[in-house]
């Protein structure tokens, strides 16, 4: 009677158990192994935009970058001393000396940004249009929003090794969710009576989507790109555990290290260009809300 207590009350039945984290490891394996000719391709392509991207930042005089965002920060704030002091914060990223690896993880957070805008805008405009799609791809956003970031590693690095691919794209699977949502939100959320007024007038089914609805739902769109920004820009930082480089690995290295001071600088860094990002394009919303209400 205490044997069976043990084995079946007090704790989960030992037969009832199964592995199939095995049985998926090996499908991903097998899929590398057959396919390493697409993937090196694909790595190739990968490095080749990130080292493009890279380039053109690090083309760009420190001053000239920084007198952009300061232009940009008064532009759309109205306020002068906002675009000083985000042009002083910048500025004090290069003093700290770690102006190359801002730019390097800027570099994967904009390739980053741009494929989970390039496949989660259509993909939230099929769900607006399209019933059984949401019903099927939303459990799908559902369950990617709440894995831990993680997760994303694993098969990243099992597919392309370590290195800037496998970094993009575990950033682009965890970035793209809100850019997904919120474009659908937007579209599905739009004065119904607009759209009626745009049948009635003959409109057709995508005149109304690219005249009426998407111009409607800018202002939610605008919202997922900068909710896109800032999960792209965490997820950078957690890929330097699968060799992204930037200021993510200087953190990584110093706290190998148990360095307190090396570490904390690169993370004062990262937190001003996530500020910046955060607040141009929470203005960018605020004005395309503006625009559409005028």
């Amino acid at each position: 009677m205490d044997g069976f207590l043990d084995s079946y009350i007090f704790n989960f039945p030992a037969a009832w158990q199964f592995e199939a984290g095995s049985v998926i490891d090996d499908a991903v394996k097998a899929f590398s192994r057959d396919n390493q000719f697409v993937l090196r391709g694909i790595r190739s392509l990968v490095i080749s935009c990130i080292a493009l991207i890279r380039g053109l930042l690090q083309s760009v005089p420190w001053v000239v970058l920084v007198l952009l965002v300061a232009v940009m920060a008064w532009r759309f704030t109205k306020k002068w001393y906002t675009g000083a002091l985000y042009g002083l914060m910048v500025t004090f990223i290069g003093c700290f000396g770690f102006w190359p690896e801002m730019l390097e993880t800027l570099s994967i957070v904009i390739a980053g940004v741009i494929l989970s805008v390039m496949m989660g805008f259509p993909l939230g405009v099929l769900l607006a249009m399209n019933t059984s799609a949401n019903k099927i791809v939303r459990p799908i956003l559902d369950t990617m929003q709440t894995m831990p970031s993680w997760v994303y590693l694993v098969p990243a690095v099992m597919l392309f090794s370590v290195g800037t691919t496998p970094a993009l794209l575990a950033t682009t699977i965890y970035a793209i969710v809100p850019m997904v949502r919120l474009t659908s939100h937007g579209l599905l959320y739009v004065d119904p009576e607009m759209i009626e007024a745009a049948y009635a007038f003959g409109s057709t089914r995508m005149q109304t989507l690219v005249k009426i609805q998407i111009p409607q739902a800018i202002p939610t769109i605008m919202t997922g790109v900068n909710q896109t920004i800032m999960m792209a820009m965490s997820m950078v930082v957690t890929c330097a555990l699968i060799g992204a480089k930037g200021l993510g690995m200087e953190i990584l290295v110093a706290t190998n290290r148990v360095e307190m001071g090396k570490s904390l600088f690169p993370g004062i860094c990262i937190v001003i260009v996530a500020i910046i990002l955060d607040r141009l394009t929470q203005a960018a919303v605020k004005r395309s809300e503006v625009l559409s209400d005028g």
